[in-house]
């Protein structure tokens, strides 16, 4: 009997041990994702009535199926872990309650030996029918182990009876949990139903406007290029003024220590705080704050095909993220301010060193610091530019001239 309640414990609690730490994650996840459905829900309502964001509309609607898709899948998993659990539970109900119905048996066995017992009174007959005093002693250990065994089995039938109780409501509560992921897999697949179509509607749409799409994409093309320029001309003057500030560095050493000269040209050096900069900012990939405290990517990193335009392949040395009206702009990282600048088509461009990175944010109708402030992590540095009734940050990270994908060091 010990053996088979060992075997108990380690299914319920040994096993479910690391089961549970996967549905934990899975439960973390389906309330992350409703968190950032809520938030992209809220965007799409503010742009539901602008003709002119119609194109933003489909892409931020374009980013909620997808969210709505893994929200899907989240909850079907935790439906396949409730499923599990249910049957678990159920499988240990039915082993409990057979343990108990034989040790019910098993116990009213010994309960009516022993009331026979006291009626014939054959343990005084036994224990005194013994032919010698050591037999007579061993008869009454085995009758005070006898006795000793009947409670130990009424203690466990108590015990059997407790669990058996604790693990029926914790089924009836598996069963409930069920029920409320099956009605909300149903919910979300019915609003995943109606997003898809709105997708189509909005397709069908913006296709018939492909002129006035063709033109403002020639205007945002240009936009971009003006905007590229400007950060590598920005970022450039600063690499070869960091150079130059290394080599006076580096030949004011020189001169304060002739000896060590040899006519031996050095090459110069990087200060120590640019490269405590350059690998705190590299540590902190995928851990930095987004530039704006809610928000959803529009446009992401990279060469990607036009939404709507057919055979027409975009650009984007960043991400756009669309956040709420008038959203304040925040530093992701501690740096010093090394580019301000205005460009047609993004407004207000701030670029903030981090030894040798750089972080880049436009689309700012309001700038608050200047060049050369020193910067701190979430530091409000301006306000989104806004285009409807939402605002667009583009954000960009960069390491010397070579760009980099800002979705892989942002948090999330």
């Amino acid at each position: 009997m010990s053996r088979l309640l060992s075997i108990f414990f380690l299914i319920l609690v040994f096993v479910p041990a690391s089961w549970s730490q996967s549905r934990e994650q899975l439960e973390s996840k389906r309330k992350s994702l409703i968190k950032e459905i809520r938030s992209t829900s809220r965007l799409l309502q503010k742009t539901s009535k602008d003709r002119k964001a119609t194109l933003n509309r489909y892409r931020t609607l374009e980013q909620q199926i997808k969210k709505r898709q893994e929200l899907i899948e989240t909850l079907q998993a935790e439906l396949e872990y409730a499923i599990e659990s249910l049957e678990r539970t159920s499988n240990v109900v039915f082993s409990l309650e057979e343990d108990l119905t034989r040790l019910e048996k098993e116990y009213g066995a010994l309960a009516r030996s022993a009331l026979r017992q006291r009626m014939n009174q054959s343990s005084l007959l036994f224990l005194f029918s013994a032919t010698n005093f050591n037999q007579a002693v061993q008869r009454w250990q085995y009758l005070k182990q006898y006795n000793v065994y009947r409670k130990r089995q009424a203690a466990l039938i108590l015990q059997t009876k407790s669990q058996l109780a604790d693990k029926m409501q914790q089924l009836e509560l598996q069963k409930q949990e069920k029920q409320v992921f099956i009605e909300e897999t149903e919910a979300q697949n019915n609003l995943l139903a109606e997003e898809l179509n709105d997708k189509s509607s909005l397709l069908a749409a913006l296709q018939k406007d492909e002129e006035r799409l063709r033109k403002d994409l020639g205007k945002q093309q240009d936009a971009h290029a003006q905007l590229n320029s400007a950060i590598e001309k920005i970022i450039q003057s600063e690499i070869v003024a960091s150079r130059k500030r290394e080599r006076s560095r580096s030949s004011l050493d020189q001169s304060a220590n002739p000896s060590s000269n040899n006519n031996i040209p050095r090459r110069p050096t990087k200060t120590p705080e640019s490269t405590i900069a350059s690998n705190n900012f590299s540590s902190s990939r995928g851990q930095l704050p987004w530039p704006v405290t809610n928000g959803v990517i529009i446009k992401r990193f990279g060469k990607q095909p036009h939404p709507t335009l057919k055979s027409i392949q975009i650009t984007n040395n960043g991400i756009d993220i669309q956040t709420s009206a008038n959203a304040k702009v925040r530093c992701v990282f501690p740096g010093k301010v090394v580019g301000k600048q205005f460009v047609p088509g993004y407004d207000n461009m701030l670029i903030i060193k981090h030894g040798d990175y750089y972080t880049v944010y436009s689309n700012l109708k309001e700038v608050y610091v200047q060049k050369g402030d020193q910067l701190k992590s979430k530091q409000a540095i301006g306000v989104a530019s806004q285009k409807g009734n939402v605002s667009q940050v583009h954000f960009e990270v960069w390491r010397g001239k070579e760009r980099l994908n800002p979705a892989s060091w942002i948090s999330g």
